[in-house]
């Protein structure tokens, strides 16, 4: 069964923010695991969005720089993405994920590098 669940997403306006979360429904922490997000918009392959590794260390996809935040609290069973100046070419399924290496997901390289992920949520801007 699923163990990530995201929740956040929604319809917002061009220039707007949401912000992301996702839970583990286990309240298991993944140690060692690389956490993130990706996304995946009609009609085109996923895309990576964001990793925060083990040691905090954090990565955006080029485009997304200073507009993303991806951070988990202290207890890192919960990550979020805060995205901010929102546009319509974010209009995206956003998916957490657990990886043994950042570099599976940005850039992404395919659901089967991964080791867990959720069932997405949908972020429409317009």
């Amino acid at each position: 069964d699923v163990q990530l669940v995201e929740s956040g997403g929604g319809s917002v306006e061009a220039g707007g923010s949401l912000r992301l979360s996702c839970a583990n429904s286990r309240q298991y922490t993944y140690p060692g695991f690389c956490m993130g997000w990706f996304r995946q918009a009609p009609g085109k392959e996923r895309e990576g969005v964001a990793t925060i590794d083990v040691d905090g260390t954090t990565n955006y996809a080029d485009s997304l720089k200073g507009w993303f935040n991806i951070s988990k609290d202290t207890t890192k069973t919960t990550l979020y993405l805060q995205m901010n100046s929102l546009e319509p070419t974010d209009t995206a399924e956003y998916t957490c994920a657990a990886a043994k290496l950042c570099g599976a997901m940005l850039p992404m390289s395919g659901l089967g590098a991964l080791y867990d992920w959720g069932q997405g949520t949908q972020v429409t801007v317009s």
